[in-house]
């Protein structure tokens, strides 16, 4: 059995939130933007900035700065 979702916000394959453009889950202005992982990377940046803020500098995880040499 497949499962499916609809948003809310398309109509006629348009989107009523974002001035009735073509309907492209995961643009700039759309419900879906930032908050979930697409196939197409272009659509990811959001998300990977909203993690880069959530992400302390000082975490052991953090890749760290290379320092400069005089």
């Amino acid at each position: 059995m497949a499962g499916a979702w609809g948003c809310p916000h398309e109509t006629n394959d348009l989107c009523s939130k974002v001035n009735n453009l073509p309907c492209d889950p995961g643009m700039k202005g759309c419900v879906l933007h930032g908050r979930f992982v697409f196939a197409n990377d272009d659509k990811n940046e959001r998300l990977r900035q909203k993690q880069a803020r959530e992400t302390p500098a000082d975490s052991p995880s953090a890749p760290s700065a290379p320092k400069e040499s005089s």
